[in-house]
């Protein structure tokens, strides 16, 4: 393989490491205190699931999120967190990336009407599988440095 000013594997590890800046900025322009607080996050997704074509979304969203909103709303914010660091640092990189395309795709089918969402979640994904089968970890990554996933 042929690249300019990186190798290969570099240029995966750019595309982890922006990915993983791309989930964190996602956590950081969360108003927290509102999704804590006053649950308007949960509460948005539960009006978009209450309004979902899909009988298993407005199903799920029942009976998963809707009885525990606080707490979801905590794995909601930290998950967003956790896969930031987690992909920047390079640690725990394939737990990282099978969360964060699940977590991508878990977005795409709730806000399926919403086309400004879809591009960005399914570019998400699509880094994540990338980042994934390429193994983006070999490089610039604490997985390396300490011998995970060799």
């Amino acid at each position: 393989m042929q690249t300019i000013w990186l190798g290969g594997a570099e240029w995966l590890a750019v595309l982890r490491i922006g990915l993983g800046l791309w989930w964190l900025e996602s956590w950081r322009h969360k108003d927290k205190k509102g999704w804590f607080e006053r649950g308007t996050g949960i509460a948005w997704a539960s009006d978009v699931a209450g309004k979902h074509r899909w009988p298993a979304v407005r199903t799920g969203f029942r009976k998963i999120v809707a009885p525990r909103p606080k707490a979801m709303a905590y794995v909601v914010v930290y998950a967003e967190l956790a896969l930031g660091l987690g992909l920047i640092t390079g640690f725990l990189t394939p737990v990282a990336l099978v969360a964060g395309l699940l977590l991508n795709l878990l977005y795409l089918v709730l806000m399926i009407h919403d086309w400004a969402e879809q591009g960005q979640n399914a570019m998400m994904a699509l880094i994540s599988l990338v980042a994934l089968f390429a193994m983006s970890w070999q490089t610039w990554s604490l997985d390396n440095a300490i011998g995970l996933f060799l």
